[in-house]
């Protein structure tokens, strides 16, 4: 489903302060100027037309049409539109989802609205907007992984939020004395798995070698992965999973930690909502970083982020890269991500955070808490075909952990086939 909104002066010229105010210090444009959008969810569709009326509004002069494109079919109809008929600004994801365009010539390099103060205050996502030392879009939005938790059931217990693996595995172990699982999984989907293998891993190896090994460049049997598997294996042997995860969705396994048959799930924020609504008070559910593992690696986190690209032939992309340089500022990113907009967090450093405890917490992990890098999440770091082959293998590992050496033999001769 397409859906089309034009542009027009006068309902821009009504719009009150904070675009006016921007006006005063952007150069004008003018001329026609197109957007494609994947933002076809009624919240996001709402906040992508909010920036196009704030835009029009700095630049009277400038007729935009915004097309927003349904998400699913956007994935199928990219590569297309890139080619022909290109937009001036397009929607996508960072890291290994944009090096396909990149690569193919498709996106523009915009390194040049990278300015010291645009490179300062979005470090944490710098790094997933960069390939061959140039930036290729910007990031608008993101959200935290992390551990959620029963703090009513820590607090029963006397535990801490684990600071290290050996608090972690204590933690865990006397929540398993009293009948407690340590943590709730579905893995039906497989990609549950993968954000256990990204903490486990970039807490082993870092992420430099995490992105190595998801760009194909280490073999998956060396012995860096191998000791990520050993970490993931004292939990498997502990039995801190709860059992018969592969007949479980993400959802469904929620209800065994409302129940506090279990007392954490390793999860991304958009968890919160459907734990509240399941009667879990704020008193109840906390949250907490995923704890250090070797001493000598930074933290690294998973923060799925949504960007805008200026296409290689778009039409005016002068007009594209300030629409970028717009949606990166502090006031843009707070206004779009706040609780009645996308409720997520602004990649901007300097922007303020939606006033909910689970968004304050993630904001300063991701913007102050995360010197290693932000990663992506394994199946957008990763190429499709071998992030399904990989996630196969860990769902496997979590059930035969006795079968580490054929799966990593499997994934090994599929990386080689992949990425050659």
């Amino acid at each position: 489903m397409t859906s089309t909104l034009k542009a027009s002066v006068a309902v821009f010229a009504l719009l009150a302060g904070g675009a006016a105010h921007a006006a005063e210090h952007t150069a004008p444009l003018s001329g026609d100027m197109t957007i494609f959008s994947d933002m076809s969810n009624p919240a996001p569709r709402a906040v992508m037309e909010s920036l196009v009326e704030e835009f029009g509004a700095m630049h009277p002069d400038l007729n935009i049409e915004l097309t927003v494109i349904d998400r699913e079919a956007y994935k199928t109809q990219i590569r297309n539109f890139l080619t022909a008929n290109a937009p001036d600004v397009a929607n996508w994801y960072a890291g290994n989802r944009m090096a396909p365009y990149v690569d193919a010539g498709l996106f523009l390099d915009v390194s040049d609205i990278w300015d010291d103060e645009m490179s300062a205050n979005l470090s944490s996502t710098k790094e997933a907007m960069t390939m061959d030392g140039k930036q290729w879009g910007v990031p608008y939005t993101y959200y935290q992984w992390g551990v959620y938790y029963r703090k009513d059931l820590y607090d029963q217990y006397g535990l801490e939020e684990p600071q290290d693996w050996e608090t972690f595995k204590s933690n865990c172990q006397t929540l398993l004395d009293n009948g407690i699982k340590c943590f709730t999984i579905g893995t039906k989907f497989l990609w549950t798995a993968g954000g256990w293998f990204d903490y486990l891993n970039m807490r082993t190896n870092g992420y430099d070698y995490h992105m190595q090994l998801t760009a194909g460049e280490i073999p998956w049997t060396d012995d860096g992965v191998k000791q990520t598997f050993a970490n993931w294996r004292e939990l498997i042997d502990m039995g801190a999973f709860i059992d018969n995860h592969t007949a479980y969705s993400w959802q469904e396994a929620l209800p065994f930690m409302t129940n506090g048959d279990a007392a954490a799930y390793l999860m991304g924020n958009f968890a919160v909502a459907p734990l509240r609504e399941a009667g879990l008070t704020d008193d109840q559910l906390d949250y907490y970083q995923f704890p250090a593992i070797n001493p000598d690696v930074e933290l690294a986190e998973d923060a799925p982020t949504d960007t805008f690209h200026v296409p290689a032939q778009a039409g005016n992309p002068e007009a594209g890269k300030a629409f970028l340089k717009f949606v990166t500022t502090p006031e843009t990113q707070t206004r779009i991500n706040a609780g009645d907009a996308l409720g997520q967090l602004p990649v901007n450093s300097q922007s303020s955070v939606d006033d909910d405890k689970f968004l304050q917490q993630g904001f300063e992990v991701l913007s102050s808490n995360s010197p290693g890098g932000v990663a992506q999440f394994f199946d957008r770091d990763a190429p499709a075909e071998m992030a399904k082959v990989a996630m196969e293998g860990f769902q496997q590992f979590m059930v035969q952990p006795d079968q580490i050496d054929n799966i990593l033999s499997r994934l090994d001769q599929a990386a080689q086939r992949i990425y050659k």
